[in-house]
């Protein structure tokens, strides 16, 4: 299984580097530190962004609550299906640039969290600040967005929209990842 997944994702890569962003799925030590960023006690309803293979949602499931609405952004057909098997409780969508009128349509107004896997600096930049301003608009007053990548680029634009709490690397990874962690500002709405 692991195997294969390391094998599907090689392959899409090969054949899509933009979308994919990586030559392998998330290693467990990234998963765990994106993860584990979060309170989880107090998450209500959180999305993932570039869910891929499920490296980082099995760890989603392993600390949401029974009553956290878990929701899954995959724009790969063949990957999306896979975790849509794997997670059926898990709505999955394949377009994060509607990010807010997914979830509304799924009866939640905001998201506690979002974690993202997307390659950001791999899009076009109207698309990467169509997703970054979809996900503060998608998230609470207060809200936690956790996204990793592969450089220190996105930071300006993260600050942009975004109180930067921390950026931590997480060496065990391939490749090395920078995980960011931001808070949406409580005055906002």
């Amino acid at each position: 299984m692991i195997f294969n997944s390391y094998m599907m994702f090689l392959n899409k890569f090969i054949h899509n580097p933009k979308e994919i962003g990586s030559v392998s799925p998330s290693s467990r030590f990234l998963a765990n530190r994106m993860v584990g960023e979060l309170p989880w006690e107090e998450m209500t309803a959180v999305a993932e962004l570039g869910s891929g293979t499920g490296a980082i949602t099995r760890h989603i499931a392993s600390q949401a609550g029974q009553r956290t609405r878990v929701f899954l952004f995959e724009k790969d057909e063949h990957m999306r299906s896979q975790l849509q098997r794997a997670y059926p409780g898990y709505p999955c969508f394949s377009n994060a640039c509607h990010l807010v009128k997914l979830i509304q349509h799924q009866g939640v107004e905001q998201l506690d969290a979002i974690i993202s896997g997307l390659p950001f600096f791999n899009f076009e930049q109207e698309l990467r600040e169509a997703i970054v301003e979809q996900v503060a608009d998608a998230l609470k007053p207060g809200g936690w967005f956790v996204a990793f990548q592969y450089t220190l680029q996105m930071k300006r634009l993260l600050q942009h929209h975004f109180e930067l709490e921390r950026i931590r690397l997480v060496p065990l990874n391939l490749p090395p990842a920078f995980v960011y962690v931001c808070r949406k500002n409580k005055g906002i709405q």
